[in-house]
């Protein structure tokens, strides 16, 4: 059979070779360039959540508030550029960032191989976590001290599972079909504790000031990390320098236990 494909002289091959570099360098310097057009144009467009107090949400005058709103603020200043927050969701925040619709993501994103594939991570910059929480009264230093205590928690939910594995077989569980009635359980002083995440205890706090409780004893910890575009090294590294320094000199703590009420810890680099 005669071959369909078209014939080629040598020097057209060393002609397509050379074209097929170019393109591969300026793909290169394209997949380079995230810092280059930030820094030209001044600006850094940041996505971020609205909807998920107290990483991100908005205040009265709907203005983006949170740790996350904070975190994408602190590493604009740092770079001496303007700040433009996108917001997004859980589903679109990783679209946005492929898209070049945003430079960053710092949106409560937690990193596992799946997203390694298609996107790049900084150092972890605030913790995301389970926790037990109970009046400032109540002294819990371990998990022993939930001996023969009531604990208000969301059936079948992360914080149910872990808990399980730590506490004493004799804890009163008051298990609810879902965080409102988890919340107003313990709101309403029907338990102890209550075993949550962090955003929703924030969350529980802020809309309930007479609810006189705080965090206790850490359940799970699933740290924050922020998303870059695959292979901006430059960027990354850039990121990943702002949020040294924040650690070193306490600014990430600070930030944490203004939103979380616990501070930032030992995060992983």
């Amino acid at each position: 059979m005669l071959s369909t494909f078209p014939l080629f002289s040598k020097r057209q091959f060393a002609l397509l070779a050379l074209a097929s570099s170019a393109l591969f360098a300026a793909g290169g310097a394209q997949a380079q360039a995230a810092l280059d057009n930030i820094m030209k144009s001044k600006t850094l467009k940041v996505a971020v959540p609205t909807d998920y107090p107290p990483y991100g949400s908005v205040d009265k005058t709907m203005t983006p508030i949170g740790l996350d709103i904070e975190m994408a603020q602190l590493i604009a200043a740092k770079l001496g550029v303007k700040i433009e927050l996108v917001p997004v969701t859980s589903a679109n925040r990783i679209p946005y960032l492929q898209t070049r619709k945003a430079d960053l993501v710092i949106s409560t994103l937690g990193k596992n191989a799946e997203r390694e594939k298609v996107i790049d991570f900084s150092a972890a910059y605030a913790p995301f976590f389970q926790a037990v929480y109970a009046a400032k009264s109540m002294k819990l230093a371990s998990f022993a001290d939930m001996a023969g205590k009531t604990v208000a928690v969301t059936r079948g939910a992360m914080e149910d599972q872990e808990l399980n594995k730590v506490a004493p077989a004799n804890v009163d569980y008051r298990r609810f079909e879902d965080n409102n009635a988890t919340i107003a359980a313990f709101v309403a002083g029907q338990t102890q504790t209550i075993a949550t995440s962090a955003a929703v205890a924030a969350d529980m706090l802020a809309k309930n000031p007479k609810v006189s409780a705080e965090y206790k004893l850490l359940l799970k910890d699933s740290p924050c990390f922020v998303g870059i575009a695959k292979n901006e090294t430059a960027l990354k590294a850039k990121v990943n320098e702002i949020i040294a320094a924040a650690k070193k000199d306490g600014t990430l703590d600070k930030m944490s236990m203004k939103w979380l009420g616990k501070a930032a810890g030992d995060l992983p680099v």
